[in-house]
């Protein structure tokens, strides 16, 4: 497996000398998730971190009702994983699903460990992709309560185009918040 995109996601943050490479890539374990099945199910151990170097997978969980929704997609050259599993060791409390046949990178959590004590260099890689990650998810939290849903809906368009085109709508809705309906209304009125 060719582990040149992972490493230009690694040099973004910072240098690796030939040995730290040969090291991390050794604790890299190449996955094939085929289309629509699981990387991870809700309550199992999330032991595992996943560089995606192919296809797209979301993040779900369930509502009251049994309804699915869609916490995030990730793409080729994102990382995705149950982060509140993954650091507190807790089962997992989102499902990760391939939407497209999907390759990924996984890094298990006591990998990760030893690599932040031989190659301090990745805590500051991973510092920033969880700082990046939490950014993220609180503008996601504060665009949700205060902006419309059409606007919600031009927003995800402008930031996530390489998204849209690949992902159902109705899970495009769920991550919104709002029925497949209310997106399809929105949808038509953006298109007159």
């Amino acid at each position: 497996m060719n582990f040149e995109q992972i490493l230009k996601n690694i040099a973004k943050h910072v240098a690796l000398e030939k040995d730290e490479i040969d090291y991390f890539t050794s604790l890299l374990t190449v996955k094939e998730v085929p289309k629509k099945k699981f990387l991870l199910q809700e309550s199992e151990p999330c032991t595992t971190i996943n560089y995606v170097h192919s296809g797209i997978l979301r993040a779900y969980c369930h509502d009251k009702d049994f309804n699915e929704c869609v916490v995030m997609f990730a793409v080729q050259d994102w990382w995705i994983t149950d982060i509140h599993g993954f650091a507190t060791g807790n089962p997992a409390i989102v499902n990760i699903e391939a939407i497209e046949d999907s390759v990924v990178f996984e890094l298990q959590k006591k990998d990760l460990d030893k690599l932040y004590v031989k190659v301090p260099k990745f805590e500051r890689v991973f510092r920033i992709l969880m700082q990046n990650s939490y950014i993220r998810e609180q503008l996601r939290t504060t665009q949700n309560l205060t902006l419309t849903a059409e606007e919600r809906y031009v927003n995800f368009l402008s930031k996530y185009p390489h998204v849209y085109q690949r992902v159902p709508l109705k899970q495009i809705a769920s991550y919104l918040g709002i029925t497949p309906e209310f997106l399809s209304v929105i949808r038509k009125k953006k298109a007159e």
